[in-house]
C-alpha cells in the first residue's frame, strides 16, 4: 500500500492533470471555461474573490519554497532551522487564515445564492469537498507542527523531488504524520480531477489582451 500511495498514486495524478488537461484544451476548447458567476451575484464576490486568490498565491509561494527548495540551499543562505521554521509559522499561518476567509466566503456565496447553488454541478460539489478537504488538512498540519516537531523538509520535500527526477522513494513517507498524509493524498484527488473542473481557467492568462488594438466605442449619433 505505502509503494502504490507514494510510489504509484502521485504519477496516476500527475497524469490526469497533464493529459487530461491538453486533451481538454485542444479537443473541448469551448468547455475550457471558469463558468463566470459574476453576473449571479457581485457583492459578495468583490470581497472574497480577492482575498481567495492574494491568499492562494501566498499558498503556493510557501509550497514552492518549502518542497522544491532543498534544506541545504537555504541553511547556506545563513537561515537555520529555528529561522525557517518561525518563518514558515507565522508567513504561513497568516497567508492560510486569508487564503480560509476567502474560500469559506465563497462556498458561502455558492450554496446560499439561490442563482449559485442552481448552478453548481454534481462535478463541482465532488471539486468543493476535496478542495475542502486539501485546504483545512494543510492548516491543520500548520498548526498541529507548531512546535517544529516534525521536518517536512527531510521527507516530504525530498519526496516530491524524487518524484519530479523519476526515482520516486516512498519510504520518505513513512514517518510522515498522518495529517500531512492525508493533506498530500487530498491534493492528489484534486489534481486528478483539475482537468474535468472550472479550476483549468487558471492556466488562461489573457496576454494577447496586452498586445491587441484597442476599442473604440462611438456614441450613435442622435437624429
Amino acid at each position: 500500500m505505502n509503494l502504490f500511495l507514494w510510489g504509484a498514486l502521485p504519477y496516476i495524478a500527475f497524469t490526469f492533470l497533464i493529459v487530461g488537461t491538453l486533451v481538454r484544451f485542444f479537443y473541448f476548447e469551448r468547455n475550457w471555461t471558469t463558468k463566470s458567476s459574476e453576473f449571479l451575484e457581485k457583492k459578495q464576490l468583490r470581497i472574497a474573490n480577492p482575498l481567495f486568490h492574494f491568499g492562494l498565491l501566498c499558498v503556493i509561494g510557501g509550497h514552492v519554497v518549502g518542497v522544491l527548495v532543498p534544506k541545504a540551499w537555504t541553511a547556506a543562505l545563513g537561515i537555520n532551522d529555528h529561522m525557517y521554521h518561525e518563518g514558515a509559522l507565522y508567513m504561513g499561518a497568516v497567508a492560510g487564515i486569508i487564503f480560509i476567509v476567502g474560500f469559506l466566503l465563497l462556498m458561502k456565496r455558492r450554496f446560499t445564492v439561490p442563482a449559485m447553488k442552481v448552478n453548481t454541478s454534481g462535478l463541482d460539489k465532488w471539486l468543493y469537498l476535496f478542495l475542502t478537504l486539501a485546504i483545512f488538512s494543510g492548516m491543520a498540519g500548520t498548526l498541529l507542527n507548531a512546535s517544529g516537531f516534525f521536518d517536512y523538509r527531510v521527507s516530504i520535500g525530498p519526496w516530491f523531488r524524487s518524484l519530479l527526477s523519476f526515482m520516486p522513494d516512498p519510504s520518505l513517507m513513512e514517518g510522515v504524520p498522518f495529517m500531512f498524509k492525508f493533506h498530500m493524498l487530498a491534493w492528489m484527488v484534486v489534481a486528478i480531477i483539475f482537468p474535468f473542473s472550472r479550476l483549468v481557467h487558471c492556466l488562461s492568462v489573457p496576454l494577447n489582451y496586452l498586445t491587441r488594438p484597442f476599442i473604440v466605442y462611438r456614441k450613435r449619433d442622435q437624429k
